[in-house]
């Protein structure tokens, strides 16, 4: 597949049959105000596939939904892999259907991410590459029901995630040759709260204070960031992949280079009118003004 032909990777609502409604299970708590096993229609879920409560959400007890982005996933299932039809068609289709949304969505998110390290320059030796990986995943999105349910998710993630840790390295190794410019982020003088040496893959950082703390350039892959106080900081290429940042303070900071980072990610985080996010990214309704 051409991947500048290739759909967008965002959700056009319009064009599913509430499958993330239906497929996904939540259980009661902060982010949800009720449980529903997967395969239950949620109860806010109308005749006509739309949310009852979509512009109450997050005061109705449903934050957990405005976090979720299903990368289009939604409407390639519904549109392309299952023709137009919907699970109320019941049967092999519903059945179908919520078994192979899932997996297509993580399909989709991984394109998403191959996308980015797409337009790092200093990565540009492995642009080719990056592009067969998009269009392998591509390909496995665009098969038979039977064949996207019989996949193996993990062999084909593996080659892609060593692509885009090599992309992110290189990347952040050309920054750190160059100067630093001006902007905002530590405080001269200031002392750190958190030792540089925690912050590498997959850190636990709940409730951490980095205010004070370089960030610049940092490993921040899979890091629990829950909580996190980062008002103010400088996440220039710092590498956030995977990084979990449920209601981390981002007020102020400044994330336009930031790596991999997701609107799912810019949701479930607090940030105010200060916060620079990279192009392509929104500010969430719910921020502080």
């Amino acid at each position: 597949m051409d991947v500048a032909a290739a759909p967008p990777l965002s959700a056009d609502c319009a064009s599913c049959a509430g499958l993330c409604c239906v497929a996904l299970a939540f259980a009661r708590s902060a982010d949800f105000a009720i449980d529903k096993p997967a395969g239950d229609p949620c109860d806010n879920l109308d005749d006509g596939f739309r949310c009852r409560i979509h512009p109450h959400l997050r005061e109705s007890g449903f934050k957990g939904c405005t976090v979720f982005d299903c990368f289009g996933a939604g409407q390639h299932v519904t549109q392309r892999t299952f023709g137009g039809a919907t699970w109320r068609d019941g049967g092999d289709v519903r059945d179908g259907m919520l078994a192979v949304f899932p997996i297509v969505r993580q399909l989709h998110e991984l394109p998403w991410y191959l996308r980015e390290a797409l337009g790092m320059p200093a990565a540009e030796r492995l642009h080719a590459r990056l592009r067969a990986a998009e269009r392998a995943v591509r390909a496995a999105a665009d098969d038979s029901p039977d064949r996207i349910r019989a996949l193996d998710v993990d062999a084909l993630r593996a080659p892609a995630a060593e692509l885009l840790r090599e992309s992110a390295r290189l990347t952040r190794e050309a920054a750190s040759r160059r100067p630093p410019a001006t902007r905002p982020g530590t405080a001269p003088g200031a002392r750190a709260r958190v030792a540089r040496s925690r912050l590498r893959p997959g850190a636990d950082l709940l409730g951490a204070d980095l205010r004070a703390t370089d960030l610049r350039a940092t490993e921040l892959r899979g890091a629990l960031l829950i909580a996190a106080d980062l008002r103010g900081t400088d996440l220039a290429f710092a590498e956030l992949l995977g990084a979990d940042l449920r209601d981390a303070r981002l007020d102020g900071a400044d994330l336009r280079d930031a790596l991999y980072l997701t609107q799912t990610q810019v949701n479930a985080a607090s940030g105010d009118a200060r916060t620079r996010l990279p192009a392509g990214l929104e500010r969430p309704s719910h921020w502080r003004k």
